[in-house]
């Protein structure tokens, strides 16, 4: 590892280091949801409820990508990190390799099944006759053309980031979010492609960002630790084992909340198209909030990774705490923002006023969860950083699905389609509870062994 970087993880103080690791992954998360925000606000400029239903149903198969490039990912940049963190550059080649092989590999074959039982999922996932069609094209582009670019870009964003190379792998994500919104109007309006449109914008930003990372691993100068040169590829050295088994949480966070978009749009449909829509708007809006904790949390894994492999457990403690309040900060800013604005940000993707009854409704409950969200994904961070398995596993399915989708069939059958939202804040504070129960016997552990 180049000096400097090494000088970030080992000698810069803890503030200054947390800040140059998260702020561009930060950055890059919120353009991250800008661009995803960009797709439902140009195809709500269309004033069809149905095609931003279309695209609000489509949205949890295509996210199935996220957790695709989270499990190689996150998974393969904590064993690199950790591989540096002890002086063993030639795994975290292997690491690299694997990851980015076996992740596109992953990636395709998702892409071909969507395509070849379409016809049995789009009616499952709560497609109807209005929006068949749109959720259709919309994952023909996204997925089964573009499934491998959408997962590398994101894949080999936290590889490059776990070299130290925050700003680099930031620029990256941040090249596909404002390729995607330059591209959305133009698609969408300018050749009348509407809700394809978007898609096709999506799937050529996310190819476009890939090769920006191929280009930049390819022509690095000085050491490298990351590599795509398949004679690299190996499923020996225990590389697999440990980069499913410390990916799989995020991976499984992802499909839970995969599971619990499909059964609040199944449960919400039988109302209308527009609570649909409502909802899809809403949670994009809500993601925002939840990019900057993400963003914070996954931005410090090399340090938290780096600082326990080398043993140094009371930086370790300075850089978690360090990390903590500022989630919690932004985040709590953020919440009480979404609540007071909560209407005019959902009339500004779509002028339909049953859409906006039920979209800022939405957005002022789910806005809650934001504080909660933040502590519970910096825990399940730290026990990535360090390798821990079970732990952020049982935390990822708390938050989305263990709790939440339970209390929305509780809900809707007390209530109706008002109060299923509410299932979210609860499950994201019962995560949170579990989640200090569950990291506090490791606070103590470090705080001895420092």
């Amino acid at each position: 590892m180049k000096k400097d970087k090494t000088e970030l993880f080992e000698n810069t103080p803890v503030t200054r280091a947390v800040l140059a690791l998260v702020l561009p992954t930060v950055i890059s998360q919120i353009i991250t949801v800008v661009y995803n925000m960009a797709d439902t606000f140009f195809i709500g400029r269309l004033n069809d409820p149905n095609q931003v239903a279309a695209a609000s149903l489509a949205l949890p198969v295509f996210l199935l990508t996220t957790g695709i490039a989270n499990l190689f990912g996150i998974g393969g940049a904590s064993l690199i990190s950790r591989s540096l963190g002890r002086g063993d550059a030639e795994k975290a080649k292997k690491t690299s390799a694997f990851c980015v092989w076996t992740a596109g590999a992953a990636a395709f074959l998702y892409g071909m099944a969507v395509f070849a039982f379409r016809g049995s999922l789009l009616p499952l996932i709560g497609a109807d006759e209005a929006t068949y069609d749109g959720c259709s094209s919309y994952l023909f582009w996204t997925l089964t053309v573009g499934a491998v670019p959408t997962v590398l870009n994101a894949a080999l964003a936290h590889l490059v980031r776990a070299e130290g190379y925050s700003g680099k792998a930031s620029f990256g994500v941040a090249l596909g979010g404002v390729l995607n919104i330059l591209l959305d109007p133009v698609f969408i309006f300018g050749f009348s492609l509407e809700i394809t449109g978007a898609a096709v914008a999506t799937m050529l930003s996310n190819l476009i960002a890939t090769l920006y990372f191929v280009v930049l691993i390819l022509t690095k100068r000085g050491p490298r630790h990351l590599t795509l040169h398949p004679r690299r590829y190996t499923l020996s050295d225990g590389i697999p084992k440990e980069v499913l088994l410390v990916g799989l949480p995020s991976s499984i966070m992802n499909l839970m909340a995969i599971f619990s978009n499909v059964t609040l749009n199944k449960l919400l449909v039988q109302y209308s198209n527009a609570a649909v829509a409502g909802i899809g708007i809403a949670k994009k809006i809500d993601m925002l909030a939840f990019a900057i904790a993400n963003g914070l949390s996954q931005g410090v894994i090399p340090l938290i990774g780096y600082t326990y492999a080398s043993r140094n457990f009371r930086r370790m403690r300075d850089a978690i705490k360090t990390t903590l309040l500022l989630s919690l900060a932004v985040t709590t800013v953020g919440a009480v923002l979404l609540f007071t604005c909560a209407n005019p940000l959902v009339r500004a993707f779509i002028d339909d006023a049953e859409t906006v009854r039920y979209g800022g409704m939405f957005q002022r409950i789910i806005c809650i969860t934001g504080p909660f969200t933040a502590v519970t994904t910096v825990i399940i961070s730290i026990f990535q950083s360090v390798g821990q398995k079970g732990k952020p596993l049982v935390l990822s399915m708390l938050r989305k699905g263990g709790l939440d989708v339970p209390f929305m069939f509780l809900l809707d059958s007390l209530a109706g389609a008002d109060a299923i939202a509410w299932a979210t804040p609860i499950a994201d504070c019962g995560a949170m509870l579990a989640g200090f129960l569950l990291f506090i016997p490791l606070w103590k552990k470090m705080g001895k062994s420092g």
